[in-house]
């Protein structure tokens, strides 16, 4: 048997990590401005992560949620206090689509409706549901297609108006990246997400915040949707959550009452991806890696404005998009190869930077001092 072909391969063996660094198993070193799609939060092992999850592993990895997990309330607590949100509620699952998914099924139990806006370029994952409101045909499969959902343009906050105007009643939910990742690093405007807020509000329907790429402090707030100052009824989570650990959530406002066997997961919320989290959210809060990440950023983001050959600079925080003249395209592959710096791409012109929350300003001025002078032979 061999391996399914569906993804584009680097040619490249990473073995070890400590921080924003890796190793191959040539003993070459990278720069690691990707994190694996933003999924490093704290760093390659981390020793307090190392710690964490070796000592739960010893106790115990994985018993299911028939029993009392007590460690599931601990990291609920930490998570409610580290976000702001402590009187939320907390559903486990294993990832970004699965959180995504349970959130529209959750909106649809609560107001019994079936009609869901989502916006173009948005990318809310593979599964069912997830899949069917993300705005890409390549992976939208015909069983997938659902007339149901309602795509409009991001930011047009006329457009928005207008179909509440003319279906409020019908709509459930409005799903929405406070910054899109895949999309292009596109961010929400505060007044598209505060009409998104005032809308739902005055229809019945349910404000979903996915957060999974732009969540867990990324953007230099907890959620990149605080910005707007408005609070959504659920917030989606993964990626970062769990530091490489496969965890996913949703946060949901106290609002919205559940009843046994609306949501179910055999492996969400167990020990080992609790431990997984709580290790996060502690190395967050006591390295102030939130600020890290607005002042690092900030920085990144300002010194990229003044380069030339930059189309323009989006983001916020360590959610970095790099929009590049199309005959520029290769120097992703460039970075990699000849700089040893990964970086991702949102499209074949936008390079994507998403590093760990706690990325240095040394290894900051590195990538623009290699940036640059790959601009310049270019």
């Amino acid at each position: 048997m061999k391996l399914f072909d569906v993804y584009p391969i680097n040619n490249i063996n990473i073995v070890k990590g400590e921080g924003s660094l890796v190793w191959d198993n040539k003993g070459q070193e990278y720069l690691d401005l990707y994190g694996g799609h933003a999924v490093i939060s704290i760093g390659h092992t981390h020793p307090h992560y190392v710690i964490r999850m070796t000592d739960q592993l010893n106790q115990l990895g994985f018993y299911s949620n028939s029993i009392e997990i007590p460690i599931q309330a601990e990291l609920a607590e930490k998570l409610g206090h580290v976000s702001g949100k402590e009187d939320y509620q907390l559903f486990l699952c294993n990832s970004g689509a699965e959180a995504n998914e349970n959130a529209l099924k959750l909106a649809s139990f609560a107001n019994g409706r079936k009609k869901i806006i989502a916006f173009t370029k948005a990318f809310h994952g593979r599964t069912s549901l997830a899949v069917s409101v993300t705005d890409n045909p390549k992976i939208v499969a015909p069983v997938n297609q659902n007339s149901n959902v309602i795509f409009l343009p991001f930011n047009d906050v006329a457009a928005l108006k207008s179909v509440f105007e003319d279906e409020g009643e019908e709509i459930c939910a409005v799903i929405i990246e406070g910054i899109q990742g895949v999309g292009g690093i596109r961010v929400a405007s505060d007044e598209f997400l505060q009409t998104i807020r005032s809308l739902c509000d005055e229809n019945g329907a349910y404000f979903i915040a996915d957060s999974v790429q732009c969540g867990y402090g990324r953007s230099g707030k907890f959620y990149a949707h605080d910005f707007a100052g408005v609070d959504a009824d659920i917030y989606c989570m993964a990626k970062g959550m769990g530091n490489g650990f496969p965890i996913g959530a949703i946060s949901i406002s106290p609002n919205l009452k559940p009843w046994h066997g609306m949501l179910g997961t055999t492996f969400g919320g167990n020990h080992l991806a609790c431990a997984a989290a709580l290790a996060v959210l502690e190395v967050i809060e006591q390295d102030n890696l939130i600020e890290n990440a607005a002042k690092v950023g900030g920085y990144l983001i300002s010194e990229l404005k003044k380069f030339d050959k930059i189309t323009e600079v989006r983001g916020r925080g360590l959610m970095i998009g790099i929009d590049l003249p199309q005959e520029l395209s290769h120097v992703k592959n460039d970075l990699l190869f000849k700089h040893h710096i990964f970086t991702g791409a949102a499209s074949p012109n936008v390079i994507r930077l998403l590093p760990a929350l706690n990325l240095s300003m040394a290894h900051a001025d590195r990538f623009l001092e290699s940036f640059k002078r790959l601009l310049m032979h270019n």
